[in-house]
C-alpha cells in the first residue's frame, strides 16, 4: 500500500526513515507531490515550499485555505512547523519584506517562529484526488472528467512526479499507478490516460435530473454553505460542472461540454450575465466554503497516512482560517 493507499508500495520514499521520529521537511514536500504534482499547476501560479528550510524537521502540520494574521498566530502559538496552505502565500513577488505591511509583517513572524509554508492550489484542484473531484464525486456525478484536460507536457510533469526543487529524488506519485493498474510510463498511452483523468474543473451527469434550485440546495448542503446564489433557472439539469474557486472562467468550457449548470465559488457580475444570456445556470456557494472544506478533509488524510507510516507527526486543521465575508440579515425598518 503507497503512503496515500493510492498504489504499490515505494520502498524507495520509506528509505532512511525510521518508524517514529519526524522527516525533514524536503522529503514532506515530495510525499504532497504525490497527492497534488505540482507540474499540474497553471504558469501564473506559485505553488512549492514557499517559506523554510528544507533540511528542518517536521512534526507538527497545519492545513488552511488561506494565511491571515490570525492563522499566522495560531501556528505559532500551536508550535507548527509546516503549514499547508491552499493560497500560496506570498502569491505575488515583493520587493521588500518589512513589518510596514500585512504580508511582511506575517512573513517575518513565520519566519522568526520557524514555520515554514507550502501550497499546491491549482496543482490540488486538478489533481486525481484534488479539490474539484472531490466536488463531483460529493455532488453524485457519473461519467466525470475534466472540463479543461492537461496538455501532453503537464501530463508528462504528473507522471514523472515533478514536485519542485528537492535536494533528493523526485518520488514518482502512485496516485497515477491506480488509473492503469500496473503504473504509467511517460508514454503515448500514459500520457492519454492521465490526461483523462486529471485536469481543470469537472463536469459530469447526475442520476436523476434536478431544478438549479435543487442542486444550489445539494451544493450548500456538501459545502456545509449557509447561502448560495443562482444565476438562471431549469427544472431538466442532468450535466454538470464544478470548479472551484472563482471559478467564472470556466463558464465556456462548461457550455463547451455541454454542461446545463457551473458550481463554482464566485463569478463576476459580468460572467453572470454571459450566463444567463447563453442559458447555463450557475450556483456561487462562496469562495470560501468552496475550497474550505478540502482542506479538513486533508488534514484527515494526511494524519492517518502518517499514522499508518508510523511517522511521528501531528496533523490538524486551522480553526483560525475563516471566511473574511459575513451575511446581515436585512436590518428592520420603521414605514
Amino acid at each position: 500500500m503507497s503512503l496515500f493507499g493510492y498504489g504499490p508500495a515505494d520502498e524507495e520514499r520509506r528509505e532512511g526513515v525510521e518508524p517514529g521520529t519526524p522527516i525533514e521537511i524536503d522529503r514532506l514536500c515530495q510525499l504532497l507531490g504525490e497527492l497534488a504534482p505540482l507540474g499540474l499547476a497553471e504558469s501564473w501560479d506559485n505553488v512549492g515550499l514557499l517559506i523554510g528550510d528544507r533540511r528542518r524537521p517536521v512534526r507538527r502540520v497545519m492545513t488552511c485555505l488561506t494565511i491571515t494574521p490570525q492563522v499566522v498566530r495560531e501556528a505559532i502559538g500551536l508550535r507548527t512547523d509546516l503549514i499547508v496552505a491552499h493560497h500560496p502565500f506570498p502569491f505575488k513577488p515583493l520587493s521588500r519584506i518589512t513589518a510596514d505591511t500585512p504580508v511582511g509583517s506575517m512573513l517575518l513572524e513565520l519566519i522568526a517562529g520557524g514555520v515554514a509554508v507550502y501550497s499546491a492550489h491549482t496543482a490540488f484542484d486538478s489533481a486525481v484526488a484534488g479539490i474539484n473531484q472531490c466536488w463531483a464525486e460529493g455532488l453524485g456525478l457519473k461519467d466525470i472528467r475534466p472540463l479543461i484536460p492537461v496538455n501532453a507536457s503537464a501530463a508528462a510533469a504528473a507522471i514523472g512526479g515533478r514536485t519542485g526543487p528537492a535536494s533528493g529524488a523526485s518520488v514518482k506519485p502512485p496516485a497515477f499507478h491506480s488509473l492503469s493498474g500496473s503504473g504509467l510510463s511517460a508514454d503515448s498511452a500514459g500520457l492519454a490516460t492521465v490526461q483523462a483523468a486529471v485536469g481543470g474543473g469537472r463536469c459530469g451527469r447526475l442520476v436523476e435530473a434536478v431544478s438549479l434550485e435543487a442542486l444550489a440546495d445539494r451544493a450548500a448542503r456538501f459545502s456545509g454553505t449557509g447561502l448560495c446564489r443562482i444565476v438562471g433557472s431549469g427544472d431538466d439539469i442532468v450535466n454538470v460542472g464544478v470548479a472551484c474557486g472563482s471559478g467564472g472562467g470556466f463558464l465556456s468550457a462548461a457550455e463547451a461540454c455541454g454542461c446545463q449548470a457551473l458550481i463554482t465559488g464566485e463569478a463576476t457580475f459580468h460572467t453572470c450575465l454571459e450566463a444567463e444570456a447563453i442559458g447555463v445556470g450557475l450556483v456561487l456557494v462562496g469562495h470560501y466554503a468552496s475550497e474550505r472544506f478540502a482542506m479538513e478533509h486533508l488534514a484527515g488524510t494526511l494524519a492517518t497516512a502518517f499514522r499508518q507510516a508510523e511517522l511521528d507527526l501531528q496533523v490538524y486543521a486551522s480553526v483560525a482560517d475563516s471566511d473574511p465575508l459575513r451575511t446581515m440579515p436585512p436590518a428592520d425598518r420603521e414605514h
